[in-house]
């Protein structure tokens, strides 16, 4: 069935969608449609996301991470395997489990990590990147240069997945619907737990959660060292966002900001409890963000996009 599922993926498929967050319980699908092909994929002008959709399979050069995390590529992309002892990969009609080296190592390790300190027995992944990188269809401004992984607040099933778990289960929303508190009937030590594993990780830059988790991990682990990498941000309430450091050497991939001090659960936290955070006022006239083209993607983006 693994085999058969990537095959399908890797022939051309892709999913056609609206373009919007790309969230955990979003559904896959079982039978995934091709898109068109571009007149002119090398035009400088055509959104980056067209091209990027579009390319199935990674490139067969050197791994680099090219750019930011939300302006990049990936070459020479690495696959997670859709199944491990301690972990397994979820929608895979997104044809998202790629990544550098480095992350799927994380990951792989990560889990390990997680299960023998008996945390859960095993983990749940979302989307990671493209084959190529680069901005998404649907979802995600970064997860552009490979080093980027959703984690999934539901752990891994004790029975092997099918096809149709793969696409249609649905992670679960750890957070009230008034966003100030998570669900006490769902979140647990459990949760917490995981969280703290990936963060403990030397390589883990940064950990996104919703601020109703940063708020829960707040009551029970202030003060720890690890707390300082886990911030806020909206979403995130089905599943949480890692990101791990540029790799040494890799002098094309731009690196984050040094964390802030301190453990984020002050006054920058209590911001996100207001009614501008919860209850964000969109202008009705204004004019959305225009997508990023090849030509404002770094100029290697370009090469690997467009090599066969």
């Amino acid at each position: 069935m693994r085999m058969k599922v990537i095959a399908l993926i890797l022939c051309g498929a892709a999913i056609v969608a609206v373009d919007g967050f790309a969230e955990a319980q979003d559904k896959g699908t079982l039978d995934p449609k091709p898109l068109p092909p571009l007149a002119n994929p090398a035009d400088p002008k055509l959104p980056a996301k067209q091209v990027f959709g579009r390319a199935m399979t990674p490139t067969e050069v050197r791994t680099r991470s090219i750019g930011f995390y939300s302006h990049g590529c990936l070459a020479g992309a690495k696959a997670l395997p859709v199944d491990g002892e301690t972990w397994s990969v979820v929608r895979l009609s997104r044809n998202r489990f790629w990544g550098h080296p480095a992350m799927i190592a994380f990951l792989e390790r990560f889990s390990r990590k997680a299960a023998s300190e008996g945390v859960w027995p095993g983990i749940l992944v979302g989307d990671i990147s493209q084959p190529r990188g680069g901005p998404m269809l649907t979802g995600h401004a970064s997860h552009q240069v490979g080093l980027d992984a959703d984690i999934w607040l539901t752990p891994k099933p004790e029975h092997p997945l099918s096809a149709a778990d793969r696409e249609e289960m649905s992670a679960v929303d750890m957070v009230r619907p008034d966003g100030l508190s998570v669900d006490r009937a769902v979140w647990s030590e459990k949760q917490a737990g995981v969280i703290k594993a990936a963060a403990e990780e030397p390589e883990v830059e940064r950990i996104f959660v919703n601020a109703a988790i940063k708020k829960a991990l707040c009551e029970t682990h202030k003060g720890e060292p690890w707390m300082t990498k886990v911030e806020a941000y909206w979403g995130h309430n089905y599943h949480f966002h890692v990101r791990i450091a540029c790799p040494a050497g890799e002098t094309a991939c731009q690196p984050q900001a040094p964390v802030p001090p301190g453990d984020g659960c002050g006054k920058s936290l209590a911001w996100w409890f207001t009614d501008e955070a919860l209850h964000p006022r969109m202008d009705p006239h204004a004019k959305p963000k225009p997508p990023l083209t090849l030509a404002q993607l770094p100029p290697e983006c370009r090469n690997v996009v467009l090599e066969k």
